[in-house]
């Protein structure tokens, strides 16, 4: 009996010292790098763009065809959908997975998306970059440019519109997901990544498009995006999927085969929605103030311009603070994140009434008020001593005139 206690104390204070990791391990509350087969990894919320798990972020990898996330945003945004494209010789001939456009075919842009981002077609990611840009290079160099300004990458650089290997053609898996954000918000896009099935009438190929990417038809909430293998990559796969208000972006890049990839995504995925959410934390035009200056009524109002989101842990409540220098600051649990706000010019401060000047300023006479009163009162006994002594010098002559007659 004493020697079963004894090792149940023991089991107990390993649990507790561990900080209870294990207990959670079942239900999706922790994930190690360890736990994923590709080389480099990361999740993020869709929304907030909050990083929630990764593994080599910054590993300069090739992408292979996720490289076509990019390419595609860039013609959705950048083209006109309805304009007619014909394909090239260059075109017609790619290598690697096609959607068997013809040489000559006039084929709209819109059509060549769905191709691009549904079936991979290399053929119509060099399609779309003659159509656009005259030249696969010019594209790639336009194309770098728009996810610099548009994104923000810094560690990316693509040579071509399709991923087909090239040595300088790299990106991450932070890049990669910063990306898949951005296009992600664009309606069109994320239309055309979560359709399965597609009918496909072209002049060589008759046939019904199905998406490659699995997610679609075999994880809950999936909304897209895009696979991708080359020998040099191995492979690479951007997956998302929504719950609730919670969305969520999964990238791997150099797993060693599609199971791991997509086992990877899941993994992380499932992690994301198990231990998180995305919640809403100010609309747009909230306000916010603080005092200008200490004693002071004055104050500084600041606004939010848009609805403004947080990730936070479930069952937390995330603390929401304004900062000195006009920011919105969010904490809960480990997360952290701050949010600008719009400064509004502060209300004109009350002119203070100009000081009452002295006395001495204000009244010149008040200055030399007893002067005065002294001199007036001097003047008048003048005045009233010469009257009086005029009149008392008539009557005595007076007198002396009727003493002569």
């Amino acid at each position: 009996m004493r020697f079963f206690l004894t090792n149940l104390l023991v089991v107990a204070t390993l649990l507790w010292s561990c900080d209870l990791p294990m207990a959670f391990a079942e239900e999706g509350q922790t994930l190690s790098p360890e736990a994923i087969f590709g080389e480099s990894a990361i999740l993020i919320d869709a929304t907030t763009g909050q990083v929630l798990f990764e593994k080599n972020p910054h590993e300069k990898l090739y992408p292979a065809s996720i490289t076509k996330i990019a390419t595609g945003i860039y013609a959705i945004e950048k083209g006109n959908p309805d304009d007619i494209v014909t394909v090239s010789k260059k075109a017609r001939y790619e290598e690697g997975t096609r959607v068997y456009l013809a040489e000559g075919e006039q084929v709209t842009l819109r059509k060549l998306e769905y191709g691009l981002l549904m079936h991979s077609g290399n053929d119509a990611a060099t399609a779309i970059a003659e159509h656009m840009s005259q030249t696969t290079e010019k594209f790639a160099e336009e194309l770098n440019a728009y996810l610099q300004e548009k994104v923000g990458v810094t560690e990316t650089h693509f040579a071509n519109a399709h991923g087909l290997h090239d040595p300088d053609h790299y990106t991450t898996a932070s890049d990669m997901s910063k990306i898949a954000q951005y296009a992600m918000k664009n309606p069109i896009f994320r239309e055309i990544v979560g359709t399965n099935r597609l009918p496909w009438d072209g002049k060589e190929w008759k046939s019904e498009l199905i998406n490659h990417n699995k997610l679609l038809r075999d994880y809950e909430g999936a909304t897209g995006i895009k696979n991708g293998f080359t020998d040099q990559a191995m492979h690479t796969l951007v997956g998302s999927a929504k719950r609730g208000n919670t969305e969520l972006i999964a990238v791997t890049m150099k797993a060693a085969s599609s199971p791991y990839a997509y086992k990877d995504v899941t993994k992380m995925l499932d992690y994301g929605f198990a231990g998180f959410e995305t919640r809403q934390i100010a609309t747009r035009g909230a306000a916010y103030t603080e005092s200008a200056v200490p004693g002071n009524d004055s104050v500084v109002t600041y606004t939010a311009t848009d609805d403004l989101y947080a990730t936070v842990p479930i069952g937390s409540e995330p603390l929401v603070e304004l900062t000195n220098d006009g920011q919105l600051s969010v904490q809960a649990g480990s997360l952290s994140a701050l949010y600008p706000l719009h400064r509004n010019s502060p209300p004109a401060a009350p002119q203070q009434a100009a000081e009452a000047p002295s006395n001495e300023q204000e009244h010149p006479v008040a200055r030399y008020g007893l002067m005065f009163v002294w001199l007036g009162m001097n003047l008048f006994l003048i005045a009233y001593t010469f009257r009086k002594t005029r009149r008392q010098r008539r009557m005595r002559q007076r007198s002396l005139q009727r003493r002569a007659y």
